[in-house]
């Protein structure tokens, strides 16, 4: 586990990309809420300021930087200054990203590579630089964000499907690299829902109505709660947060083909408002978005009325252990009884009792932590 250093009383040492807004901030927030010393990159000034406010109110220390994750170079000398002010790098988290919203014909090449040196090359740089510092201490933890589009494709975008999936082709190549080196750096992927970010009011589109993520539509905290998870617990390769995260990838697995033609007739609706584009709307490709006008647009986007606060599935993710505890204990429980009772029935007591005992504490720890709205 990550949480190490500050268990000895030294704050753990974070770096998060693409922290000034949507899952990045609320990333950055929720590790300071447990007093770690986070560093901020982004290319937004404001959005890094306000970023930087959050974590010092949530109770951490803060680092801005402003980087474009896209040069190497720059990613380099940030993380040399993160080591040089905060201390050794714990856990660093790749989310930054940029895309473009249309039909493949009309994307442009020069924004198709942008998208692509942003998306999957700042990826690329984080992790090449996070492993220069923790390879040779022999530890650290390495989040890669990523999505459900990781594995399946939805039209109109392109460019950040093709990134991801070039993301989790790198990650996997890097995690047996580890294996064989028996390093004990580890890299894990979280998968993502859609989340009611700030991007679908910045990003470059060229769709008829505004952009709007696939319902249903979640918001930025609980992916930051799936990726604290991650980072804490990396022995597993790779986490999925929603249900609709978890349908999407088990169709992909089973049903790709009938997945195709749902899509071709859903997805281009689904991703879209009723409402025309705003020919004024700010596009972060090139420059930041709140280059010109010096917004800071947090971590959520304008969605909030209909995005889920919450994910049971999360809940249950988190809590895997527990309950297969509970349930392994009942079966127990269930073939003592079924055996005992027959065998040596003045003898089965006291072991079914241990076990209903054992069963029925981590049943109620469990559903004492299940938040109330879900009972």
């Amino acid at each position: 586990m990550t949480r190490g250093r500050a268990s000895r009383g030294t704050a753990e040492v974070v770096v998060v990309t693409g922290a000034s807004a949507g899952v990045g901030r609320a990333t950055a927030r929720a590790f300071a809420g447990r007093g770690a010393a986070v560093a901020l990159l982004a290319r937004g000034e404001r959005g890094l300021e306000g970023a930087a406010r959050d974590v010092r109110e949530a109770g951490g220390r803060a680092l801005p930087l402003v980087v474009d994750v896209s040069d190497a170079e720059a990613v380099e000398a940030a993380a040399e200054r993160v080591e040089r002010e905060l201390g050794p790098i714990d856990v660093w988290v790749n989310t930054a990203f940029t895309t473009v919203f249309a039909p493949v014909s009309e994307v442009r090449p020069e924004e198709l590579r942008r998208a692509t040196e942003v998306t999957y090359f700042g990826f690329v740089h984080g992790t090449q630089a996070a492993l220069r510092r923790m390879t040779p201490r022999d530890h650290g933890t390495i989040v890669q964000v990523g999505s459900a589009l990781a594995y399946r494709s939805v039209p109109l975008q392109s460019a950040y499907c093709g990134a991801k999936h070039a993301i989790q082709g790198f990650t996997e190549s890097l995690r047996c690299e580890l294996l064989h080196d028996r390093s004990k750096v580890r890299v894990t992927m979280v998968q993502l829902p859609g989340l009611n970010t700030p991007q679908f009011g910045w990003v470059l589109s060229r769709l008829p109505r505004h952009p709007q993520p696939v319902p249903p539509v979640y918001q930025p905290e609980v992916a930051a709660k799936g990726i604290l998870h991650a980072a804490d617990h990396p022995e597993r390769r790779e986490y999925w947060v929603g249900g609709s995260t978890v349908a999407t990838l088990l169709g992909q697995r089973f049903a790709a083909g009938l997945l195709d033609r749902y899509l071709a007739r859903t997805a281009y609706d689904s991703q879209q408002t009723g409402d025309p584009v705003d020919p004024s709307r700010p596009a972060n490709l090139w420059e930041p978005a709140d280059g010109a006008e010096g917004e800071d647009h947090g971590a959520h986007g304008v969605f909030d009325a209909r995005a889920h606060r919450r994910s049971l599935q999360l809940w249950l993710s988190r809590h895997r252990r527990e309950l297969t505890v509970g349930s392994l204990t009942v079966t127990t429980a269930g073939t003592a009884l079924a055996v005992g009772v027959r065998a040596q029935p003045g003898r089965a007591e006291g072991p079914l009792r241990r076990a209903a005992h054992s069963s029925s504490r981590a049943w109620t720890k469990a559903w004492g932590r299940l938040p109330r709205s879900w009972r």
